[in-house]
């Protein structure tokens, strides 16, 4: 055995156009797929191709507690009356000690919900913030 840490207790940070917007206690939906069309050719039934068409990438969804950091993302949340434009995103995964595990670069990306805390009397759990991204394709990352 190695000795490599396999990425146990990963947190992440998130940087929109350079814009650095904190550390986030999850990331759910980071993935493509390639969809394929199916072909039967006549004449031989025992084969069907399976061709390859377009790529689709899956909104990538990341949520944390409400920290200072959240106030990054208010700024950010102010300036979509203007309009909305495409950047590019950074993801990367971080180890306790804040050494980087693997990071991620997403090509067009829109921002396409925020949600907030929820708050009352009977909900004692932390209030919590989650931002969803849509995105159209990865980046090398140097």
């Amino acid at each position: 055995m190695t000795g490599t840490d396999p990425g146990t207790s990963v947190h992440f940070r998130l940087r929109i156009d350079g814009i650095d917007l904190g550390d986030w206690n999850s990331c759910d939906g980071l993935g493509c797929e390639v969809e394929v069309e199916q072909h039967q050719e006549g004449g031989n039934n025992g084969f069907v191709w399976q061709l390859p068409s377009r790529v689709r990438y899956t909104n990538v969804t990341l949520t944390r507690p409400l920290i200072p950091d959240t106030a990054k993302v208010a700024r950010m949340l102010s300036t979509l009356p203007q309009g909305v434009t495409r950047g590019t995103a950074q993801i990367a995964a971080l180890r306790p000690d804040r050494a980087l595990l693997v990071q991620w670069g997403l090509a067009d990306v829109v921002l396409v919900r925020w949600t907030g805390p929820s708050f009352g009397p009977d909900l004692s759990q932390a209030a919590t913030e989650s931002i969803e991204l849509a995105y159209n394709g990865f980046l090398e990352v140097g």
